[in-house]
């Protein structure tokens, strides 16, 4: 089969809540009217589950993809690959025959957080996370399958096979399910250095290397979607299919947040704060994690689990209506000036603590206090946490590192991107690429296929700079340091 004139690349997203697929050109460029998504609900339980159907996501997949290939028509002959992106830490077992017998337990998966005490206990955890890139917590492997050998042995002992949603996929389309470096780098069962599973972790967890995916790079690809799936997809059926990558390294390479030179930042349902660059060896400060884009390439930041979640919490809660009105509301009031500390761990609390058991605090209500200045608090506490997860990344960075936000949380409120350029004391430059992470994944693609001799010089389109107002950022540094002094009143460990 010749390749194509003009080579495009099918990228299939695959998230939380729903599948997108888009065509690029090898540049990134997306090729217009060829977009579709398709919801994939998370199911959330009063014990803290977060699932997803393992099923469900794989014919969202198909059907996201084989809508984009009608709406390509001819030029769907032009296809070469299909590049796929998933959302890291979520963990599915599958049985005899490759049927799950687990549902997909994602990072927002909450219920795990109980053994985390005891494996801190079992291991030296600085060495985990030394090797790992990973603190033991709830959202990864390590904690989900001690939490599965504990609650449900007998489902534990039928697994062949732990794997993530990406494998998933592949096992069903292609009858083998691959693991990425990228993917398996996230799990905090992964040597980053070594390029393997961790011994250690696996003898202790009960988990045999046989029952983990073979690991590859972007230079093994998947072939020959068989049935029922293959008639659904005549094109994309017959071109490789480049294993499933992480999406926060897509993200990244996405926003052209690519080198030392530029910070990204993300703030979507959650958020996080990243860089990433090659190096001969994984360097992950305390605090943060550290995971990979592909054998050659470190992705080293934090995450939180509250974002876009919290500002969607607190306008229902709190009865407001998200409108231009409410942005207006938000813009008029003072920095720091409502008397109000928020500890904002609605979802639990990631970078920098990783406290297990940590849930939400608004200190500082009075009977003059309004909801707005509650929804101006609860913004503030997320630009604090950012800043704490800035304090750590900042010396890997350039020194005068661009910060570039990509989300649709900052896309749709100035007011919460000035916010957090306010508290970081730093500019703030919104991209102006949409769908950043569909996008990295297809540069990478590109790269990986020879089409690209390198991702990093493909120039990407930035929006609008937020700059720092000096004195607000004073008034926050007071704010930040009110909301470290409740955290470690009320939270005790911890030295952010």
């Amino acid at each position: 089969m010749s390749a194509p004139s003009t080579p495009l690349i099918a990228a299939l997203d695959i998230g939380t809540s729903s599948v997108r697929a888009m065509l690029f050109d090898a540049r990134g460029r997306p090729v217009p009217g060829a977009q579709a998504s398709v919801a994939t609900p998370l199911v959330t339980t009063a014990e803290g589950g977060a699932e997803v159907d393992p099923d469900g996501l794989v014919r969202a997949a198909v059907a996201a993809l084989a809508a984009v290939e009608a709406q390509a028509g001819g030029r769907a002959a032009q296809v070469v690959a299909v590049a796929v992106c998933t959302f890291w830490h979520s963990l599915l077992g599958v049985g005899r025959g490759g049927s799950p017998l687990t549902p997909i337990y994602t990072w927002a998966d909450a219920r795990a957080a109980g053994v985390v005490p005891r494996l801190r206990r079992q291991f030296d955890e600085r060495a985990v996370h030394a090797r790992t890139g990973a603190r033991f917590h709830g959202s990864y492997w390590p904690a989900k399958l001690a939490w599965l050998r504990q609650s449900q042995p007998r489902t534990f002992g039928r697994v062949e096979r732990w794997m993530s949603p990406g494998e998933y996929l592949f096992l069903r389309l292609f009858g083998t399910p691959l693991s990425s470096i990228s993917m398996a780098s996230g799990t905090g069962l992964f040597d980053q250095n070594r390029l393997d599973w961790d011994g250690e972790l696996l003898a202790a967890l009960d988990v045999g290397r046989e029952q983990l995916s073979p690991l590859v790079d972007l230079d093994a690809p998947a072939s020959g979607v068989g049935e029922p799936f293959r008639s659904a997809l005549p094109r994309l059926a017959q071109v490789p299919w480049l294993p499933a990558l992480g999406d926060g390294a897509c993200n990244s390479v996405g926003s052209g947040c690519m080198g030392r030179g530029r910070v990204a930042l993300m703030v979507g349902t959650s958020g996080a704060m990243r860089l990433l660059f090659a190096a001969p060896e994984a360097q992950a400060p305390w605090g943060l994690w550290c995971y990979r884009a592909d054998a050659r390439r470190y992705l080293v930041g934090g995450a939180i689990s509250n974002g876009g979640n919290l500002y969607a919490w607190m306008v229902d809660t709190l009865r407001l209506a998200k409108n231009p009105e409410l942005e207006a509301a938000l813009a008029a009031l003072e920095p720091d000036g409502h008397g109000l500390t928020v500890l904002p761990f609605l979802a639990g609390e990631r970078s920098p603590g990783y406290l297990p058991g940590a849930t939400a605090t608004i200190s500082g209500l009075r009977w003059h206090t309004r909801p707005v200045e509650i929804l101006r608090a609860g913004l503030e506490a997320v630009a604090y946490r950012l800043a704490l997860i800035y304090e750590l990344l900042r010396p890997l960075a350039s020194p005068e590192a661009q910060i570039i936000a990509s989300g649709a949380a900052l896309v749709q409120s100035p007011v919460w991107t000035q916010i957090i350029a306010d508290v970081l004391g730093r500019p703030v430059t919104i991209t102006a690429t949409p769908e950043a992470t569909s996008r990295g994944a297809a540069l990478l693609a590109a790269e990986a296929l020879g089409l690209l001799p390198d991702s990093a010089l493909v120039p990407v389109e930035l929006g609008p700079a937020f700059e720092p107002d000096p004195a607000r950022h004073e008034r926050y540094l007071a704010g930040l340091a009110r909301h470290r002094q409740l955290y470690r009143k009320l939270l005790g460990r911890g030295a952010f």
